[in-house]
């Protein structure tokens, strides 16, 4: 048998092996394969009576609004993360007690049996490298960094003991977006976007925007779609240039020809759909259709030139510059145009000490600075619009700090800087049902571990599921043999912050 011979009989068995498997895409195949994939494509619904929830998505119409489990609250989020962990101490989690400890060795009752990412050795405990006051009818305790925001805290909830069981920043960053510190999780955007749809067709459900010059340590983990169809994932943006790179059509191409090649383009994509039931293929046909609407619909609401002075003021914007303000300026406009879920990442929080760019005495209030007045506006811009009662905005990071200053390796860092920290740290949580002017949980008088309403990362995402009206225990997904959601086995709604 020559080599072109052995060629052609390799290829006989290759269709012969696929149009195997194409015919287990039909009849009795196809309800075996069914049941150990999970084929979620096949309609769209919400269906109450079955207890996951009975999500099934028709992919043709990915962001087709669907019913919730229960009347919302909130129609859409804006999920401020400030990647690298600021620190709470010196923003939220006022403690007079760890100021009278200043400089003192740690008691080793603190470090017997904890892991830190860098303490070695006993640190020395570190003060507030902040002043305190209190602010608003609620009182609540805000640093001189965020004097802006100190006026907007009766529009609050504060969760002063949350926690978390990962120390290191990309773990800690998926847990906190994906509900696991593994890769391969769909993101709380990705699933807000299945489970609900979204109420612009001309636009992505699910966006993301950075700043902060980097990436978060996660990378685009933290905002995938993991198992869910890729259609979920989050878009993320530009703000010069193409808002979405290639989104754009190549040169010489005009729009009616690139809309005939795409309608091409999806006809075979039909055609392969229809022999292999692959749900992907229906998943790109939809993408497809999505990057040419948006080449008209996402420069046009990303374009904050049309905003009047007053806003730039409000915001402290500067368009076609890439910044924190732009971004939650933007953020509005996403959320007025119907977009579900908006996710910003901020980064370089990560105050260690050993970086003036970010160490508390140092660079850690320029930090502050460049976030207090685009959120302070954020919020008041939503309620001037009434679009705050259905946006619920969350601002947090992936753990907290400690109350010990961080000794890399034992030794004296050069600037003032805390090492991560699990066991407290706070989030707050604005607008979309939630209430305003009130604190839940307490930290001890250093604040080491919470005392009283401690919160995890999984209640949080329970909670702002629920708000969008989602049980997070039916919004399930069956992957690998078996039903996953969100929290997994976790998680409960903290009911004690909703108005």
């Amino acid at each position: 048998m020559n080599i072109f011979e052995e060629a052609q009989v390799r290829k006989a068995e290759y269709q012969t092996r696929r149009h195997f498997l194409w015919k287990c895409m039909t009849g009795l195949g196809a309800a075996a394969l069914t049941s150990l994939i999970g084929c979620n494509w096949l309609k769209s619904g919400n269906d109450s009576s079955s207890p996951t929830g009975g999500l099934v998505r028709d992919l043709s119409k990915p962001f087709m609004p669907l019913e919730p489990h229960f009347p919302a609250k909130a129609k859409s989020v804006i999920f401020l993360h400030m990647a690298g962990a600021p620190s709470q101490l010196e923003l939220f989690d006022y403690k007079p007690v760890l100021q009278k400890l200043n400089g003192l060795d740690c008691p080793p009752s603190l470090l017997e049996g904890k892991k830190f990412a860098f303490i070695k050795g006993v640190p020395k405990m570190l003060g507030p490298q902040a002043k305190f006051q209190q602010f608003g009818q609620s009182g609540a305790w805000v640093s001189q960094h965020l004097p802006e925001f100190s006026k907007m805290v009766d529009e609050v909830s504060f969760l002063k003991a949350m926690y978390t069981d990962q120390f290191n920043h990309a773990p800690a960053q998926l847990l906190m977006q994906t509900g696991n510190a593994r890769l391969g999780k769909p993101s709380i955007g990705a699933w807000a976007t299945y489970g609900l749809g979204s109420e612009n067709e001309n636009l992505p459900g699910f966006i993301v925007l950075l700043s902060g010059g980097k990436a978060p340590d996660a990378g685009k983990a933290g905002y995938g779609s993991g198992f869910l169809p890729t259609v979920y994932q989050g878009v993320e943006c530009r703000q010069h240039g193409e808002p979405v790179l290639y989104v754009g059509d190549p040169a010489g191409m005009s729009r009616d020809l690139r809309k005939k090649s795409i309608e091409t383009i999806n006809a075979v994509n039909q055609l392969h759909y229809q022999e292999m039931k692959d749900p992907e293929t229906i998943s790109r046909i939809s993408q497809y259709e999505m990057a040419f609407n948006m080449q008209v619909s996402v420069p046009e609401v990303m374009d904050i030139n049309k905003e009047p002075a007053y806003i730039h003021d409000l915001y402290g914007t500067q368009p076609g510059k890439a910044s924190f303000a732009n971004n939650c300026l933007l953020a509005r406009r996403l959320v007025e145009k119907g977009v579900r879920f908006v996710q910003l990442f901020d980064w370089g929080w990560d105050s260690h000490g050993n970086d003036p760019n970010n160490a508390l005495d140092k660079g850690f209030g320029n930090l502050c600075h460049t976030i207090d007045k685009p959120v302070a506006a954020l919020l008041q811009d939503l309620k001037m619009r009434g679009l705050l009662d259905e946006t619920l905005v969350v601002w947090g990071a992936e753990f907290g700090r400690t109350p010990m200053q961080e000794n890399r390796e034992g030794k004296e860092m050069a600037f003032k800087g805390r090492d991560h920290h699990t066991d407290a740290f706070t989030v707050w949580m604005a607008g979309g049902g939630i209430k305003g002017g009130y604190t839940h949980g307490e930290t001890d008088e250093i604040g080491y571990y919470g005392i009283s309403g401690r919160t995890s990362v999984f209640d949080l995402q329970a909670t702002i599921l629920n708000q969008l009206g989602m049980d997070h225990e039916r919004l399930t997904y069956a992957f690998q043999g078996r039903n996953f959601r969100l929290t997994d086995v976790h998680g409960k709604v903290i009911k004690e912050v909703i108005a």
